[in-house]
């Protein structure tokens, strides 16, 4: 299981200026992550969600993270 510290992490290595908040839905393997980022702009939904789950690639990939729902934004 990748703990919430361990996904924001991740997230900032690859999206360094994004705010990120993880919930867990269901055990700690069932994420509600939320990924704010400049980085997002002129990018599709599909685009910024695929830049998301790159910095958690091994992560799904694993198991580690089972179950993972996404929201992104970018900064008002």
């Amino acid at each position: 299981m990748a703990t919430k510290s361990e996904v924001i992490n991740l997230i900032k290595q690859k999206i360094v200026d994004s705010e990120v908040y993880v919930e867990n839905l269901k055990g700690n393997d069932h994420l509600q992550v939320t990924v704010i980022s400049s980085e997002f702009n002129g990018l599709s939904l599909v685009k910024q969600h695929q830049l998301v789950y790159s910095a958690l690639k091994e992560e799904l990939a694993s198991e580690a993270i089972h179950a993972l729902a996404l929201k992104t934004e970018t900064p008002n």
